[in-house]
């Protein structure tokens, strides 16, 4: 009897503490939502060719925004996400940040995708004195030497180099070497940027530049491009370009079965799942930049948010794999978060100081900044397309069975298909 009792007794304390435990939990819960929410501002592109990216982006910052608030926030109080469509449209990037901060009244600020978005935000951030992470955004702090500015992409401290500098090394290990090259340039900050280091690069590696001609980003004909090239004849073709011209140029090179010994370099777009499904083996043979993809070492820490982003891409009409975009816009939005908490402040003189001596561990990796805000370390890779059938589907773009990463050694996952056609 006695035992029973004692039995029925501690059941109950034992609840009564879970009772308890709950209830303070809704209590300092409550208490988060009670306050006035912590306001981050941003533009993304959510309409025009680099929507598919954008769309990415903001549903790994949403996912962010509901975890971070179901743990209570940042600082006691909730986090709430303030942001509009730039429409792929560098010219709507001042009056987006302009509203931002003298009406929304945010009280942070994050750089939207890509470089030639970022650029133009620069001298409205600079004027208000605030920090700033940007988002794929190429050397845009090269000018500026702004100290409130902080890069997310792997570029490291040799920022327009990386993206084709892989390229220059797997060309520099065959036998014999190709020697010549033309450059293919979107007249477009980013692509600009990009083809500023390849022309660095020849000169690093000894490759003769016999072509370099720019293009206007309203081309919708690519072949004249690609006849003047094959005209040229180089041994190596590095095209520096946005979706539609990446696209666009797949297809012309395709078209005129155009074989130069090693095509690509930094062709943004073809990484989405959309325009990988739209040109499928027209892919092949293709080495192109990437800045992560799915191999058993990179998906380890990422694993649990592509499964809840992937869970969700449908209902929100996104890309249903988010590997280009949709971790780094978790990574780039934990980072500012990671850093408010750090530094205990909203503060930007704060948030910039804890940003600059910390190194961060993200599901994209772990980084650090050195000078101009770049990272300290450089993690970009070089990837070629291969074996990709007619109506290839998700599966095959879920996995590494299509692509091969050959730079940088560390993180290769095999050998270089030489030259291009061998590839097709």
């Amino acid at each position: 009897m006695t035992q029973h009792f004692k039995s029925r007794t501690f059941a109950w304390m034992a609840g009564a503490a879970l009772a308890l435990a709950a209830g303070a939990m809704f209590v300092v819960s409550g208490y988060a939502q009670d306050k006035e929410p912590i306001k981050i501002g941003f533009s993304m592109a959510l309409t025009g060719p680099l929507s598919p990216n954008g769309k990415q982006a903001l549903l790994g910052m949403k996912i962010w925004e509901e975890e971070t608030n179901a743990k209570g926030g940042l600082l006691g109080r909730p986090v709430k996400l303030i942001n509009y469509d730039d429409q792929s449209n560098p010219s709507t990037i001042p009056g987006i940040y302009t509203k931002l901060l003298d009406v929304d009244k945010v009280d942070l600020v994050l750089g939207g995708y890509a470089t030639n978005m970022n650029a133009p935000a620069m001298p409205v951030i600079m004027a208000k004195k605030k920090t700033y992470i940007s988002l794929f955004a190429l050397d845009v702090n090269h000018e500026f030497k702004y100290p409130k500015y902080f890069s997310v992409l792997p570029t490291g401290p040799q920022t327009k180099p990386s993206f084709t500098e892989g390229v220059f090394q797997i060309a520099a290990q065959q036998n014999p070497k190709p020697s010549t090259l033309a450059l293919v340039v979107e007249d477009a900050e980013f692509s600009n940027n990009a083809c500023d280091g390849a022309r660095e690069n020849a000169k690093t590696f000894g490759v003769k530049i016999i072509y370099d001609k720019k293009y206007p980003p309203s081309t919708t004909d690519y072949t004249p491009i690609i006849r003047a090239v094959q005209a040229a004849n180089p041994d190596i073709v590095i095209v520096c370009s946005y979706p539609l011209g990446s696209v666009g140029i797949v297809q012309a090179v395709n078209e005129l079965n155009y074989k130069p010994k090693i095509i690509g370099g930094a062709m943004v777009g073809l990484q989405a799942t959309v325009f990988k499904s739209k040109l499928g083996p027209k892919l092949n043979g293709i080495i192109n930049y990437e800045t992560w993809v799915p191999s058993d070492k990179m998906m380890k820490p990422a694993e649990g948010f592509f499964k809840k982003y992937q869970e969700r891409a449908k209902a929100e009409g996104v890309d249903p794999l988010g590997y280009y975009l949709g971790g780094w816009g978790y990574a780039y939005i934990s980072v500012l978060g990671d850093a408010v908490t750090g530094a205990k402040s909203l503060d930007d003189d704060k948030i910039a100081a804890y940003l600059r001596k910390t190194t961060f561990k993200t599901i994209m990796g772990d980084w650090s900044y050195g000078p101009g805000g770049e990272w300290s370390k450089g993690a970009m890779m070089q990837v070629q397309y291969h074996d990709i059938k007619e109506g290839a589907g998700l599966e095959t773009w879920k996995g590494m069975s299509y692509q091969t990463v050959l730079t940088p050694p560390s993180l290769a996952t095999g050998k270089v298909i030489y030259p291009y056609e061998k590839a097709k």
